[in-house]
C-alpha cells in the first residue's frame, strides 16, 4: 500500500498539472478574502475570523478533487497498466487504501498554506489572538472529513472510466448531490421537520455541525460511513472489470 501511496504522490507532482491545482487553490482562497470585493472579502466583512473561509473552501474543493483523482484507475485502465497492479500480491483493497490516501494526503498538503490566515485574522483583531479557536479548529476538522469523502467519490467515479474527462465530471456531479443536492431538496418542501431530516441526509448540513466546533459522534459516522461506502463501490467497481 506505501508503495501505491508513494507513486501517486510522484505522479501528481511530477506534472506541472499537480503545481497548478495547488496555485488555483491558493491564489483563489487568497483573491477571495484579500483582494475581492464582496461577501467573502475579509476586510469588507469587519470581523476577525475564517468563516468565509470554510463557506467557499467546499465549492472550490468540489471540483478540486476529481481533478485530482480523475486520473488515479482512468489512467490506469488506458495505459493497460491495471492488469500489473491486480496480478500483485497486494489485493485490491490496498491498492484503493495506497490511491486514496496518496490523493487525499495531497488536498492536506494543499490546506497546510492556509494556516496562514489563522495568523492574519489574529494580527487584525482588536486584540491579540481575539478569535475563537475552538471553531477555526471545528471547520478544519470538518472540511478534513468533507475532502475525504469527496476524495473517495472520486476515487470511485475514476473506476468508473477509462477516459479522464468522464471521471472528472462524474466525481464533480456526485460531490455536489452529496453536499448540497440535498439541501436543495429540502428546500422545496414545506414541512419544517420533513426539511430538516432531507437536509441532514447531506454532507453540507454535517460540516456545517462540525464547524461550530461541536464534535458529535452522528456527523463522524455519518462521514466514515460514506467514505467506506464509497470505497466499497470503488472495490465492487474494479473486482467486477477483472
Amino acid at each position: 500500500m506505501n508503495a501505491i501511496l508513494k507513486k501517486e504522490l510522484q505522479s501528481f507532482f511530477n506534472s506541472p498539472l499537480g503545481f497548478l491545482i495547488i496555485g488555483v487553490f491558493l491564489i483563489l482562497s487568497s483573491l477571495f478574502l484579500w483582494v475581492f470585493k464582496g461577501d467573502f472579502n475579509i476586510l469588507d466583512y469587519g470581523f476577525a475570523d475564517l468563516s468565509k473561509f470554510f463557506l467557499f473552501a467546499p465549492w472550490i474543493f468540489l471540483f478540486i478533487i476529481p481533478a485530482i483523482t480523475m486520473k488515479s484507475f482512468s489512467e490506469e485502465y488506458k495505459m493497460g497498466t491495471m492488469e500489473l497492479l491486480l496480478i500483485k500480491p497486494i489485493g485490491i483493497p490496498k491498492i484503493i487504501l495506497g490511491k486514496y490516501f496518496g490523493t487525499l494526503l495531497v488536498s492536506m498538503l494543499m490546506l497546510l498554506p492556509t494556516l496562514v490566515y489563522v495568523f492574519c485574522i489574529g494580527a487584525l483583531g482588536m486584540g491579540t489572538n481575539n478569535y475563537d479557536l475552538g471553531v477555526i479548529i471545528g471547520s478544519y476538522f470538518g472540511l478534513f472529513f468533507l475532502i475525504g469523502l469527496f476524495h473517495a467519490i472520486g476515487l470511485f467515479a475514476s473506476t468508473v472510466s477509462n477516459n479522464q474527462i468522464f471521471s472528472f465530471l462524474l466525481g464533480v456531479l456526485l460531490c455536489f448531490l452529496i453536499f448540497f443536492g440535498f439541501d436543495a431538496l429540502a428546500s422545496l418542501l414545506i414541512d419544517g421537520s420533513t426539511q430538516e431530516l432531507v437536509s441532514n441526509l447531506g454532507a453540507n448540513a454535517h460540516f456545517n455541525s462540525i464547524a461550530r466546533g461541536i464534535i458529535d459522534t452522528r456527523d463522524l459516522v455519518y462521514f466514515i460511513s460514506l467514505i467506506l461506502f464509497f470505497l466499497c463501490l470503488s472495490y465492487l467497481q474494479i473486482k467486477n472489470k477483472r
